[in-house]
């Protein structure tokens, strides 16, 4: 088991810059932060809502904190959060401890109705965890993920819902939403053709 503990950016300064500088991130955008710029972040906006992930045993072993929300949350607010574990700490099952409790946090403390997390295409751990704990694949977003000294890679987004989480369910998403053209049937493909000229290449039928 593991249990968050309200993170204070003030009180537990010193502290959170000794974990976020001793620890290698390579899927987390910027990898190892420096001293300086763990100061500068803690500084400003994003430390509202964060804990650290502690063991049983009393021993802070990560991070969790949440992006895109405000103090005086709203229904249509949609959290996105940030994790991090001690490299020590990782491929032991404390990431699916740390992400239940956070689902649960959050959906106990806030009024929102989704939860949502971003990753890169390859830290497969991670999505791994994200698939164990019942959160669903929603967008897979070609080179948006910029990497310091190389291509962009792919950004995969992941998101539980308020009711799923209630009912112990998982709703997938409707990715087949979308009328299937038939074959020889151009009518149909010229009514559905763009007004404004924004689909610049068209299916052909079969």
């Amino acid at each position: 088991m593991v249990t968050l503990e309200p993170l204070d950016p003030v009180a537990h300064r010193d502290a959170v810059v000794a974990f976020l500088t001793h620890n290698a991130f390579p899927f987390h955008s910027g990898g190892t932060p420096t001293a300086s710029e763990v100061l500068d972040r803690l500084d400003g906006e994003g430390w509202t809502h964060a804990w650290w992930v502690r063991t049983d045993q009393g021993e802070r072993v990560g991070i969790a904190r949440l992006d895109d929300i405000g103090v005086d949350v709203v229904p249509d607010e949609t959290p996105l959060f940030d994790l991090r574990l001690g490299e020590g700490h990782r491929g032991r099952g404390i990431g699916r401890l740390a992400l239940r409790a956070l689902t649960d946090q959050v959906f106990t403390q806030f009024p929102v109705r989704r939860f949502e997390g971003c990753t890169r295409e390859d830290n497969l751990a991670m999505r791994r965890v994200l698939t164990a704990c019942g959160w669903v694949k929603e967008a897979h977003h070609r080179e948006a993920w910029p990497v310091t000294g190389a291509e962009p890679m792919d950004a995969v987004n992941y998101a539980v819902l308020r009711r799923d989480w209630e009912s112990g369910t998982i709703t997938p998403v409707r990715f087949d939403d979308l009328p299937t053209w038939r074959s020889g049937v151009t009518d149909l493909e010229d009514r559905d053709e763009p007004q404004d000229g924004s689909c610049t290449r068209r299916a052909s039928p079969g």
